[in-house]
C-alpha cells in the first residue's frame, strides 16, 4: 500500500467525524433560515423555501449589546490570566525557588474545583468588594480560574527552554523580569496563542458565573441566548439564528488562529 493510500485511509474517518460535527451548525443554520411555520422537527432537514435574513436581523437586534458585552468580558480575561500565567511558569520553570514544587500542584488543584461550588461565597465576597453586578467582578473571576490551566501552559513551554539560556542570561546582569521580557517571553508566543484561545473560548462560552455575577445590562451573549427563548411561544428560527451568530466568534477564531493553535500544542505547550 502507498503512502497516498495510506493517507487516504486516514482522510475517510477525519472527514466523517468532521461532518458529524457540522452537523449541528448545519441544523442551527438551516432552521434560521427558515419563516417560523417551516420549523419543525419532521422538516428540520428539510431546505427552507426561500433565503431570508430577517430571522438574523431579529437576533442581532436582540443580541448585540450582549455581544458587546461579551467581548469586553472575554478579551481582558484571556490578556490578564495568560500574562499572569506566564510570569508563574517563568518563575515556576526557571526561576526557582524553595516550597516551588509544593505550591505548582497546589496551584493546579485550582483546575479541578467545581463551578457550583463555589458560586455562594462567590457571590458573596463580590458584593462585599462592590464588584458584583458590572464586568470586573466576572473578569476577574475568570482570570483566578485561569490562572492555572494558564500557568500549567507556560510552565510546561518554559521547562522544554535550555537553561543555558538564563543562566547567560544571568551572567550579562538580567534580573528576573529582564530575562523573562527579553529572553523567554519572544519564545512563548506559540504558548501564548494556546492560552489565549483556551481562555478566550472559555470566558466568551461561561454562562453559571455570567449569570450569577452581572446585572441585565451587563448579560454576556450566553445569558441573553438563553432568555431570548421567553416562557410561551419560541421563535425557533430566531433562537438558531441567535445561536449561530453567538457562536461565530470562537468559530473565526478557530478557523483563523487553529494552525498557530496546533502548533503551540506541538512546541511544547502542554506536554508533560
Amino acid at each position: 500500500m502507498t503512502g497516498t493510500e495510506n493517507r487516504a485511509w486516514v482522510y475517510i474517518p477525519l472527514t466523517m467525524m468532521a461532518l458529524f460535527y457540522l452537523v449541528p451548525l448545519f441544523v442551527m443554520l438551516n432552521a434560521g433560515f427558515k419563516s417560523f411555520a417551516e420549523v419543525d422537527l419532521k422538516t428540520m432537514w428539510n431546505l427552507p423555501a426561500g433565503l431570508s435574513f430577517d430571522n438574523f436581523r431579529a437576533a442581532w437586534d436582540a443580541l448585540s449589546p450582549n455581544l458587546f458585552n461579551s467581548l469586553r468580558i472575554a478579551v481582558p480575561a484571556a490578556l490578564a490570566s495568560s500574562i499572569l500565567g506566564s510570569l508563574n511558569g517563568f518563575v515556576l520553570a526557571k526561576w526557582k525557588f524553595k516550597g516551588a514544587n509544593v505550591i505548582f500542584p497546589l496551584l493546579l488543584f485550582g483546575m479541578f474545583i467545581p463551578y457550583q461550588a463555589i458560586i455562594i461565597p462567590l457571590v458573596d465576597f463580590m458584593e462585599n468588594i462592590g464588584l458584583a453586578g458590572g464586568y470586573w467582578g466576572l473578569i476577574l473571576t475568570h482570570v483566578i480560574y485561569g490562572i492555572p490551566i494558564t500557568t500549567l501552559i507556560f510552565r510546561n513551554f518554559f521547562a522544554t527552554v535550555p537553561q543555558d539560556l538564563v543562566d547567560a542570561a544571568k551572567i550579562d546582569g538580567a534580573g528576573m523580569l529582564s530575562t523573562y521580557r527579553r529572553v523567554l517571553l519572544p519564545l512563548a508566543i506559540p504558548s501564548f496563542v494556546v492560552a489565549l484561545i483556551w481562555q478566550f473560548t472559555s470566558a466568551w462560552n461561561d454562562f453559571l458565573f455570567a449569570v450569577v455575577l452581572t446585572d441585565n445590562t451587563h448579560w454576556p451573549v450566553t445569558v441573553a441566548l438563553n432568555n431570548l427563548a421567553g416562557s410561551q411561544i419560541i421563535a425557533w428560527n430566531v433562537q438558531m439564528a441567535a445561536s449561530f451568530m453567538a457562536a461565530v466568534p470562537t468559530l473565526l477564531i478557530y478557523i483563523f488562529l487553529g494552525r498557530y493553535f496546533l502548533r503551540g500544542l506541538m512546541s511544547g505547550a502542554l506536554k508533560e
